[in-house]
């Protein structure tokens, strides 16, 4: 966007700093939705099929829909962010929520946070920090139509296109095959639409924002299309958010989130939004400067986390013992099942790794 001019400064500084504190409010929620939903996702996945490998369960266990309160709390601050500030601020303060989901499932899930950790989280916050020091000062579109012009620019177009292939390759092709396997799959699904998520609702939060302001968006029909993309984009990643949760392990899943899916909304942003015309080279080094040292942040907070020994106990289901007939040549007879007759001249194997 175009920068605004020197007496708006003030005006932009406080838009950016209200965006920043509603960016921090959401990531405090959102750390807390990651742990209620994973706490619902195991207690679904005891009474019937796990969501990872298609199951629904969930929808009735309350626990989840605790968590999808937390959650909706968080992103409807996070949406009010968007309103105010530019996602090249907002979206790299979402690794505050893996500071919180970190620290939490340490003393709830048992997924010790070891002292490397610690560090790992100061790295996040410190580099958080200078994003907002950095941070672009962005102009707010008078209209829903502007929007839109940004929004079919032909490099956009071009990144809309390759996202939405990409996403169908993931969800068509990789998901059936790797997606229990390769953590990749799933987490790429939800980054990739999510950098389309941040865009449309972006739109869509500035488009309410001039309603409320007496210039009245709702009767452009971009207004409601941005809507409706948000509104599928956000229920395909809740889908594989989900699969993805379920699957792994949080402290896997949250830092490999935040690094793909901030990483394609600073790019998507940057090709819509053009946040970074106008800033001087010193300041955009800053800021990517910044979103390293929070990245760092990130490896280093996963690095130190344990794995989910979940997963294992859940592909391989333990194998029934298996009886051997040992004639009294020494020579295998048979074998028979468990439920079979024995008589004294049977003897049980119940290694189950000699089977394997």
């Amino acid at each position: 966007m175009t920068p605004a001019p020197p007496n708006a400064a003030g005006d932009l500084f406080a838009a950016n700093l209200t965006g920043a504190l509603l960016a921090v409010a959401s990531s405090a929620f959102i750390g807390v939705n990651f742990i209620v939903k994973k706490k619902g996702l195991r207690r679904a996945a005891a009474a019937g099929a796990r969501a990872g490998v298609g199951g629904y369960g969930y929808l009735l266990e309350p626990l989840w829909w605790v968590g999808m309160v937390t959650m909706l709390i968080g992103e409807i601050a996070n949406f009010v962010a968007y309103m105010f500030a530019p996602a090249v601020l907002v979206t790299p303060l979402g690794a505050l929520s893996i500071i919180v989901s970190a620290v939490l499932a340490h003393f709830t899930l048992n997924e010790k946070l070891q002292r490397m950790g610690v560090l790992g989280c100061v790295l996040c916050i410190v580099g958080s920090t200078v994003i907002i020091l950095h941070a672009p000062e962005e102009e707010t579109p008078r209209s829903v139509t502007q929007i839109w012009h940004l929004a079919t620019q032909p490099a956009f177009l071009c990144y809309a296109v390759s996202a939405l292939v990409i996403s169908l390759i993931l969800i068509l092709h990789c998901a059936p095959r790797y997606g229990q396997t390769n953590i990749v799959v799933y987490v790429g699904i939800c980054s990739v639409i999510g950098s389309l998520t941040v865009m449309s609702i972006k739109a869509v939060g500035i488009a309410i924002k001039l309603t409320i302001e007496g210039i009245n968006q709702a009767g452009y029909f971009q207004t409601w299309l941005f809507a409706t993309v948000s509104a599928t984009c956000i229920i395909i990643q809740l889908i594989y958010l989900n699969k993805a949760l379920d699957t792994f392990n949080t402290a896997v899943v949250s830092p490999i989130y935040y690094a793909m899916f901030t990483s394609l909304t600073i790019l998507a942003s940057a090709i819509m939004f053009k946040d970074w015309s106008g800033q001087s080279i010193s300041s955009i080094a800053s800021e990517i400067c910044g979103f390293l040292t929070v990245l760092t942040g990130t490896v280093v907070l996963h690095s130190t986390r344990e794995h989910d020994p979940t997963l294992s106990s859940d592909l391989y289901a333990p194998l029934s013992p298996i009886y051997w007939h040992i004639q009294g040549t020494g020579e295998t007879g048979g074998k028979l099942k468990e439920g079979d007759l024995l008589s004294g001249d049977f003897i049980t194997v119940v290694r189950q790794d000699y089977f394997v």
